[in-house]
């Protein structure tokens, strides 16, 4: 196991994005902060709820498609990028497994223990298998992948629709970074959330129980817990809204009343009006085609797109050129 990341990684970071993002207008948190201890949890009931199709999609599409992704790559090494505990993947480590083809299993998460316990579980499911895991965040390290062993290639998985949280500039760079850090024919499988009727896309992440409420709201917990911040979440309103020009849900919490807010941790204060917006998370929904276009910017090209039976998701085979 490589460890990029030190102990104090996580703290640092959070007081660089606080006081870049706060500082700002408009107010920004990146959305990596929805994810402490409760907010995973949070997250974990989301995946569950009725109105919430993402998950249960791509899964659906790597039961019916994981063993034509592995008869249409030549992979022997499979790379996940924001792997957590690997859930989804292993239908797909399943099929290269099948087709005696996994030799390699590069999973990278800013978890370090996570990974720990996600490795001993992969080594025990596919025994010989080498895992090689990667403690690191996938924005900043994708140049520490490990390098292919010769004459062999490597997929790259980028799951669960997670490239659609980044802008449009921070998807080109993303892409381009990833590009650099692989070799011509190597492979990625990447996943992505479909366009579809508005009201079945508002309906995702505002849900009748108010879950996706209480897991962005969270990110103002966070801030107080670990920065000695003095924000008052019942003081914000939850606004989900589709912005139709950029085909994307955007999540952000609204001031409800006049706030003066301290965040000691990151050496700030804010003074919030009545109205005034943190803009804590987008999901940008995908056309094909453009999803072809992000890809071939970046000098991938597509070799199939797998969608479900009732085309809410995709999962796109693309191959380094």
């Amino acid at each position: 196991m490589e460890v990029l990341i030190d102990s104090d990684w996580a703290s640092g970071s959070l007081v660089d994005d606080v006081r870049r993002g706060l500082g700002s207008h408009p107010r920004r948190l990146p959305p990596k902060w929805l994810y402490d201890d409760e907010g995973s949890r949070l997250f974990d009931e989301i995946t569950r709820l009725p109105e919430y199709y993402p998950t249960e999609a791509e899964r659906r599409i790597l039961l019916d498609h994981a063993a034509d992704v592995v008869a249409t790559c030549d992979a022997t090494t499979v790379v996940e990028l924001g792997s957590g505990t690997s859930d989804k993947t292993r239908t797909l480590l399943d099929a290269f497994a099948a087709a005696g083809r996994l030799r390699r299993f590069v999973p990278v998460d800013v978890s370090e223990q996570t990974l720990r316990d996600a490795a001993q579980m992969l080594g025990e499911r596919y025994p010989g298998l080498a895992v090689e895991a990667l403690v690191g965040d996938f924005t900043l390290h994708l140049s520490h992948l490990p390098a292919n062993e010769p004459g062999a290639h490597r997929l790259v998985a980028f799951l669960g629709g997670t490239i659609g949280n980044l802008y449009v500039e921070e998807r080109g760079a993303f892409l381009g970074a990833l590009a650099d850090s692989l070799d011509p024919g190597d492979w990625l499988l990447l996943g992505t959330d479909l366009v579809k009727p508005v009201d079945r896309l508002v309906a995702a992440y505002h849900d009748s129980a108010g879950v996706t409420d209480r897991f962005v709201r969270n990110s103002l917990a966070v801030l107080n817990r670990e920065l000695g911040a003095d924000f008052d979440l019942d003081a914000f309103s939850y606004v989900p809204f589709w912005d139709g020009h950029m085909e994307r849900m955007d999540l952000r919490l609204r001031a409800e009343a006049e706030q003066h807010v301290t965040v000691p941790g990151a050496g700030i204060e804010l003074d919030l009006a009545v109205g005034e917006e943190i803009h804590v998370e987008i999901s940008t929904k995908f056309r094909p085609d453009g999803i072809r276009a992000e890809l071939a910017a970046a000098g991938f090209e597509t070799v199939e797109l797998f969608t479900d039976p009732g085309d809410d998701f995709g999962l796109t085979l693309a191959r380094l050129g």
